[in-house]
């Protein structure tokens, strides 16, 4: 079982990445796949949750500092979800990972029991 992001990199302030998170194995249906991130000195925070809901496709809950400005979706035929980050800040800065566990489960990181290698994110001009 296997999270793999993608995607990450330097960009200026106001620019636009997408990062993607592809599971291995079982991983995917049934589970509600996460993004967190992570800056310098800081504790990991929630960026994202999105759940399949199958035919009907993915519902996503944002944090308040990312909401308008994030989307997060998903392709159960790839086993793939998404984070589409829109006027990055310099705030924004941080290590992004992709986690899973178990649709209904609650909690914050420690709940996870997957995770991915994590990808770096800077917003500099």
């Amino acid at each position: 079982v296997q999270l793999v992001e993608s995607g990450g990199g330097l960009v200026q302030p106001g620019r636009s990445l997408r990062l993607s998170c592809t599971a291995s194995g079982s991983l995917f249906s049934g589970y509600a796949m996460s993004w967190y991130r992570q800056a310098p000195g800081k504790q990991r925070e929630f960026v994202a949750v999105v759940t399949s809901r199958g035919s009907t496709g993915f519902s996503a809950v944002y944090a308040d500092s990312v909401k308008g400005r994030f989307t997060a979706s998903g392709d159960n035929a790839k086993k793939t979800v998404y984070l589409q980050m829109n006027n990055l800040k310099p705030d924004d800065t941080a290590v992004y990972y992709c986690a899973a566990r178990l649709s209904g489960c609650s909690g914050g990181p420690i709940s996870y029991p997957y995770w991915g290698q994590g990808t770096q994110v800077t917003v500099s001009s």
